[in-house]
């Protein structure tokens, strides 16, 4: 018997941007975002996927169009200019659910970025069922302030009910064998290529069969 496919049942953003503390509740697996033009709903979606599927937070992960502008540093600092904060500690998760069952997990990414210096990154996947908001934090309350963990903390609260690695390629084979199950890493890879592909501006600009073609074609192995 084929074991119930994961779907994404939460995504949440916890000192990230603009956002203190949010969780997107999907139905099904999908997400629907609403708003105005630079409302934020691109770079909410871009701070998720594909980041949280493999680790990578390069700028031309950032932007659907591959251009190098946007930097997780500055997302997570927020801009100069607007937020007067040079150092920050923030959380991206997704939460997975089996179909039918009360089964989750969940992955995620936490940072600490500190403006001109770059930033620091560590893994994790919680795998025991327990649920981000419900029984695990990600922070704590201190002096009346919400204090995000460090990786260290957080690896001593996950303990043996799942992982904090300090590698993108780590997390990425993590999130593959228990979300995906891919038979090779890189074939895990084709498939977030795939997505980066998918979600190019040219195919909401050309829906003429051989670009479709073309940019399909791209996205797979030799």
């Amino acid at each position: 018997m084929t074991e119930t496919r994961w779907i994404m049942n939460r995504a949440g953003l916890l000192n990230f941007w603009y956002y203190d503390d949010e969780t997107f509740e999907f139905s099904d697996g999908k997400l629907l975002l609403r708003g105005t033009n630079g409302s934020g709903k691109s770079v909410t979606m871009q701070s998720f996927l594909p980041v949280l599927l493999d680790g990578k937070k390069t700028p031309d992960r950032l932007d659907p169009f591959g251009s190098k502008a946007r930097r997780m540093e500055d997302y997570l600092l927020g801009e100069k200019e607007v937020v007067d904060r040079d150092e920050r500690t923030g959380y991206l998760f997704i939460e997975y659910k089996q179909a039918g069952l009360e089964r989750y997990i969940t992955t995620g990414i936490g940072m600490q970025a500190k403006r001109h210096k770059g930033i620091k990154s560590w893994y994790f996947v919680m795998t025991d069922n327990r649920r981000i908001g419900y029984d695990f934090e990600l922070s704590q309350t201190h002096s009346g302030d919400r204090v995000p963990f460090s990786a260290k903390e957080l690896e001593n609260r996950i303990s043996s009910g799942g992982y904090v690695v300090h590698t993108q390629r780590e997390y990425m084979e993590l999130v593959n064998k228990y979300i995906f199950g891919f038979q090779s890493t890189e074939a895990y890879e084709d498939l977030i290529k795939l997505l980066i592909q998918l979600r190019s501006p040219k195919l909401s600009k050309d829906f003429k069969p051989t670009v479709i073609y073309e940019i399909l074609e791209s996205a797979l192995p030799p």
